[in-house]
């Protein structure tokens, strides 16, 4: 009797797993399918674009789209642009936002619990209604037509990721600072030999995020640049689609260059961002 109970529970398991498995599959494809379309596509020729039954992988790959992108528009300026104003944010992120977090959660100061509500409400404003006083300001400074507009801001702190390292800082040992202080450390040397290796998982998350929201970005280079050489890839895909219409093989192969970076990016940071992700308090 045990055994046929045994033996029913066994099955059971591994039905289920089977089934969830197959669940998971099946969502997977579906959410795959609009991107494995947009690379099949972007390899075909034009007149084979329409074709029935629908040819997943072209039997002659016409890599040649590609180098026609770059041809078309300066799709190696946009990149060039894009890197800037993205990479430089992440670096301004990852080094402001640790430290504003360690003062109001680790540095025992009676204006930390002013200034967290604070932070957190400023993440109630929409960014819409600021547009157009920022922008005023940033005229005023004369800083229209550069970057500055769009990458000064992440140097002076981000609410949401300061939201997001506060609550990790939270979750670690008041011991490690506390041994530290006692031998003499300052709050610099803690804060950067010992709380910083601590927090590799959320700064990992916090890296890729700030980069993925920078990349993506088109509401801000619309704004701020003028001038056609300084555009993102995000304003020169924008311009690209306007130009090449029906070109559909080259519209997806420009929309491949745009999208395999954060593919790329997000694969390689999967293990440290999936861990921040589920060791930051309140995200679990």
């Amino acid at each position: 009797m045990n055994k046929n109970t045994n033996t029913l529970a066994v099955v059971k398991n591994v039905s289920g797993s089977i089934i969830k498995y197959a669940f998971l599959i099946g969502l997977s494809c579906i959410f795959i399918m609009p991107l494995v379309w947009m690379v099949s596509t972007s390899l075909k020729p034009n007149q084979g674009l329409f074709v029935f039954p629908i040819e997943w992988i072209p039997k002659e790959p016409q890599w040649h789209n590609y180098s026609r992108v770059f041809e078309r528009v300066d799709f190696a300026g946009y990149i060039k642009n894009t890197l800037i104003t993205s990479l430089t944010p992440v670096v301004g992120t990852l080094l402001v936002t640790p430290m504003v977090a360690y003062s109001i959660s680790m540095v025992p100061w009676k204006g930390a619990k002013i200034i967290f509500p604070i932070i957190l409400a400023t993440m109630m404003i929409p960014g819409q209604v600021t547009q157009i006083p920022m922008y005023i300001t940033w005229s005023k400074l004369g800083f229209i037509n550069t970057y500055v507009p769009l990458i000064l801001p992440y140097f002076v702190g981000t609410p949401y990721y300061i939201y997001l390292m506060r609550q990790f800082m939270k979750s670690l040992p008041n011991s490690l600072v506390e041994a530290a202080r006692i031998d003499g450390a300052g709050d610099v040397r803690i804060l950067f030999q010992i709380i910083y290796p601590l927090c590799r998982p959320v700064l990992t998350t916090i890296g890729v995020l700030v980069f993925i929201a920078c990349w993506n970005d088109l509401n801000g280079p619309l704004i701020y640049l003028q001038d056609s050489s300084k555009y993102t890839i995000a304003v020169g895909l924008k311009s690209f689609m306007l130009s090449a219409k029906t070109d559909w093989e080259l519209l997806m192969a420009a929309n491949t260059i745009f999208t395999m970076p954060l593919i790329i990016i997000f694969f390689l940071a999967q293990k440290q961002f999936l861990g921040g992700i589920s060791t930051t308090s309140g995200l679990k």
